[in-house]
């Protein structure tokens, strides 16, 4: 009898619904960070010097880089010292919706129901 392997564990692990999001929110987190060291390393820039240039702590950089902690306020900063600031505006560009659809999404609102109490 073989000894699974890491390989086979993750795949069974996977298979439940609840460990897949969690894997594939820290995955995204995981790249992220990857992708910020990558960035500030082909800049040039030392922990310090990006810290320096996002108006962070040193300590905060190396949280993100480190550990993936961090304020969404401290990425925004990051990503514009290393220059980003295109890649944003293009996150946070305001889709563009079809009547039919803003009125979909009206009438999905929850309805509140009233706070008096019937006596």
């Amino acid at each position: 009898m073989t000894r699974p392997t890491f390989h086979d564990f993750k795949k069974k692990a996977l298979r439940d619904p609840g460990v897949r999001a969690e894997y594939e929110s820290l995955s995204a987190a995981y790249h992220l960070r990857k992708k910020l060291i990558g960035l500030r390393k082909k800049a040039g820039l030392t922990q310090e010097e990006l810290a320096v240039r996002a108006g962070l702590s040193t300590g905060t950089v190396k949280n993100i880089e480190n550990k993936g902690q961090s304020s969404i306020e401290s990425v925004v900063r990051l990503g514009l010292a290393l220059g980003l600031a295109d890649h944003f505006q293009e996150l946070f560009k305001l889709q563009v919706k079809s009547i039919a659809q803003m009125d979909q999404a009206e009438q999905s609102k929850r309805i509140r129901a009233s706070r008096r109490v019937i006596k």
